[in-house]
């Protein structure tokens, strides 16, 4: 039976392999992005202003902890694609059950934990008091609840991406995205059930989606190496030790940048609701082009772990150009199409005159921020694709702690920009991984140093 999962990203034109395999990865993006917009339009026409802020602080409080593990998710998946390049098939099989094990684990207890200490979650991100506290409450009860289908999901996307398979995550997102419109619709605009309705649509599109995507792999078992027995989901000691030395400084990275965007959103929160409000559509809106600049790097960074790992070295200067390349005229499209129908773009999510006059002033933060969409992620899939967990940590730490925070402390209460003193300081730091690991491009090291498989 020929193997139709695994793949090796090492043959033909770079150019094209990138395409191909970051298509998918493109329209599982832009489904994400397409039902996540839906989140923010039906909650803006059908709740409000309040559940516009509702939703965006309860995100920030879920995607810190999604992000948080998500490193060592991506961590999994250098790792798998590695191992391939390597000829090491059977390390691969034993890592997927150590990732699913370690990380089902890890989200179930940071679920409980944030559904026990909900108050002073709610505390901690300033979150506006009233209706717009309850939404946001309710929307993080739900979300912590389903939080191991989540972390799941992504595995199971990571898994596939660091075997060189892109379409079927695709498959499991339009399946996600599809369900969480249609209950949507149906929970807020027919049950009437507001904030809680729109968590509950997206817990449940996602354990869907999770589940179709483990019956996926069960079938394609043999192609895995991987058995789906208890004894096959046991954490591996082989496995666990590198898992652990990247993952380690990938999660900091993770959960300090979302620990930081945390900190700076819960000070923008504290400006009121319209502020809230823009902070979460403004998110929306960037989200449009880092899914699109993030696909190419999510393709990029497999690639360049399977040519380490197969000590293909002259391929990786080819992928990151490529890469940088797309994502500067993604970036610029979105740039001018901002510029010029500014009314059409924030107009799509509310007619709050606050809030659009509020959306008019964010274009000079937006377009800085999708400067950085264009040059981090080329240079953050080489550090990630390399496996140098030194200077993931450092990114994280640069950019998440003394660049992200200090810059929006600096800028919003000492400088007094304000609001816009926190949104600038976001922004610059997002260009780190550009500074840093150009740096590291520049100098060549990433041809010499142990890689994670040795």
């Amino acid at each position: 039976m020929p193997n139709k999962i695994v793949k090796d990203l090492n043959q033909g034109s770079v150019t094209k392999t990138m395409i191909l395999f970051a298509m998918p990865l493109l329209l599982s993006g832009v489904i994400q992005m397409l039902y996540n917009t839906a989140d923010m339009i039906i909650v803006g026409h059908f709740v409000g202003t309040k559940g516009l802020a509702a939703v965006s602080v309860g995100g920030d409080v879920m995607h810190f902890l999604a992000f948080a593990a998500m490193g060592f998710a991506n961590a999994g998946q250098v790792i798998i694609s590695q191992y391939l390049g390597a000829g090491l098939k059977d390390r691969a099989g034993k890592l997927i059950g150590t990732l699913f094990s370690f990380l089902l684990a890890t989200a179930v207890v940071l679920g409980v934990a944030t559904i026990i200490f909900r108050e002073q979650v709610m505390h901690w991100v300033n979150a506006p008091a009233g209706e717009t506290w309850d939404y946001a409450m309710s929307y993080v009860i739900v979300c912590m609840a389903g939080m191991p289908f989540i972390y799941g999901y992504n595995v199971v996307s990571a898994i596939l991406r660091g075997m060189g398979d892109s379409k079927h995550p695709l498959i499991f997102v339009a399946v996600a995205a599809g369900l969480n419109v249609v209950l949507d619709l149906l929970f807020v605009v027919v049950f009437k059930w507001a904030i809680f309705g729109v968590a509950l649509a997206t817990i449940m599109s996602q354990s869907i989606s999770f589940i179709l995507s483990i019956i996926f792999l069960y079938r394609h078992r043999v192609d895995f190496g991987f058995d789906f027995n208890l004894r096959s989901f046991k954490i591996n000691t082989q496995v666990f030790a590198p898992l652990v030395k990247l993952g380690v400084p990938m999660f900091l990275q993770s959960a300090a940048i979302s620990f930081s965007m945390l900190y700076v959103n819960s000070y923008i929160n504290s400006y009121g609701e319209v502020a809230a409000a823009m902070n979460g559509i403004g998110n929306k809106v960037g989200m449009i082009v880092n899914i699109i600049n993030f696909s190419f790097a999510a393709a990029a960074s497999p690639m360049i772990g399977q040519a380490i790992g197969a000590e293909y070295y002259s391929r990786v200067p080819k992928v990151v150009g490529v890469s940088l390349g797309i994502n500067t005229g993604i970036s610029v499209i979105m740039a001018i199409i901002l510029v010029i129908f500014p009314q059409l773009v924030f107009g799509i999510f509310t007619t709050d005159p606050e809030v659009m006059k509020l959306a008019i002033a964010y274009i000079p933060v937006a377009l800085v921020l999708l400067a950085g969409s264009a040059v981090r992620p080329p240079l953050g899939a080489l550090i990630n694709g390399v496996g140098n967990f030194k200077l993931n940590f450092l990114v994280g730490i640069l950019d998440g702690v003394l660049l992200r925070i200090g810059l929006s402390m600096v800028l919003g209460l000492y400088m007094g920009f304000g609001i816009f003193g926190f949104w600038y300081g976001h922004a610059i730091a997002g260009f780190t991984p550009f500074v840093i690991g150009g740096i590291y491009y520049l100098t060549g090291r990433w041809r010499t140093r142990k890689y994670i498989v040795n």
